[in-house]
């Protein structure tokens, strides 16, 4: 007979077990889900399945956020729900839906993936389009493309590859290895010189910063390399008969330069001299060589035959003298012995444009 005890650890049984079934159901087989969705539902538009099934996980990111409620097809492909729990953190709407393979054995699932964080968010009655969803190729066309490929490669020519490859990589072993020796060291010493590496990267930014604020400046020096570029294209006759020339041209001046020898620096240091001397004259003596020309010309007319011809023309007044500018000067009486004050302030004031007979050392050339 069945104590009383025995009942009561016998009850006690089959509450856990049930509870421990109940949870198993709900949380791993979601049978919870059989009397209502405790999130949201977004409907998921394919064009196939993808070997998507019910139950399947669905993940925000990589992060587990519901499973695949029903499934229903439809004149377009298939529209499944997605059963979005609670807990799940905000999803943009603008999220696409990838059904990936989780393993090799071919375990698909929904995986949210957004281009950002940014709103707006998938809600109740939200729907993903077939236009932002991708699915995994068949593995019947990934087996028949595979097929495809193999039959397409000439079979001579694949021995011939692998004979070569042989012939290529036969008795490389040491220095294969000495390779992926050499490799490994290279790759330590860029890890233990990381900090600098990271360091010549961020200050690389000044540099283009530098670039990118000087990039009209660039440009215009880049433009006007493009018309030298032009302009040396054009010329191009020009510089190859200089060119040519060049040499024959450096040959006589460096004959002269032997030649002449130290006096040459000497004559060159005195024409610097008188260089210096005549820059401050150069007007005056512009107008001396317009003028001494004339001069020389009219002289065999004044005297053709060995006997001067002279005419002599009174123009007084003629152009009237100018004036202007000698007001402030005292008149002197020529029998008056007396000293009277020199006017250092009188000057011609007028422009030699007036046609009066303008002097002074204002009005001389240069």
């Amino acid at each position: 007979m069945i104590t009383r005890a025995t009942r009561v650890r016998i009850t006690v049984f089959v509450i856990v077990a049930l509870a421990g079934i109940a949870y198993v159901g709900a949380e791993y087989a979601g049978l919870g889900r059989l009397f209502g969705a405790d999130g949201m539902v977004v409907r998921l538009r394919l064009q196939t399945s993808g070997g998507i099934f019910t139950n399947a996980e669905v993940t925000y990111r990589g992060v587990a956020v519901g499973r695949v409620g029903a499934m229903r097809l439809t004149e377009t492909g298939l529209e499944a729900d997605l059963d979005i729990d609670d807990s799940a953190p905000p999803i943009p709407a603008s999220a696409r839906a990838v059904v990936a393979d989780r393993s090799a054995v071919g375990e698909q699932y929904v995986d949210l993936q957004p281009p950002n964080g940014d709103g707006p968010y998938l809600a109740e009655g939200s729907v993903i389009e077939q236009n932002r969803t991708s699915t995994p190729i068949p593995p019947q066309t990934l087996l028949s493309d595979v097929d495809r490929l193999a039959r397409s490669v000439p079979e001579g020519s694949l021995r011939t590859v692998v004979n070569e490859l042989n012939t290529a990589f036969s008795g490389l072993g040491p220095s294969l290895q000495t390779l992926l020796d050499s490799a490994n060291s290279f790759t330590q010493a860029a890890r233990q010189h990381l900090p600098q590496t990271l360091g010549l990267i961020s200050d690389s930014r000044t540099v283009l910063d530098t670039q990118q604020a000087e990039a009209d400046q660039i440009k215009e020096f880049s433009t006007g390399l493009n018309q030298l570029a032009g302009q040396l294209r054009a010329s191009d006759p020009d510089l190859r008969t200089v060119l040519t020339t060049a040499p024959v041209a450096a040959g006589q001046i460096d004959a002269i330069l032997r030649d002449a020898g130290p006096d040459l620096g000497v004559v060159l240091a005195n024409g610097l001299t008188v260089a210096q001397l005549t820059e401050t004259r150069t007007k005056g003596i512009t107008q001396l060589l317009v003028a001494y020309p004339i001069a020389i010309a009219t002289a065999p007319s004044a005297n053709p035959d060995g006997t001067g011809h002279l005419g002599m023309v009174l123009n007084f007044f003629d152009p009237m003298p100018c004036t202007k500018g000698y007001e402030g000067t005292v008149q002197h009486n020529g029998t008056d012995p007396t000293v009277s004050p020199t006017n250092t302030q009188a000057y011609c004031a007028l422009p030699p444009s007036t046609g009066v007979d303008v002097r002074g050392a204002n009005n001389a050339p240069g």
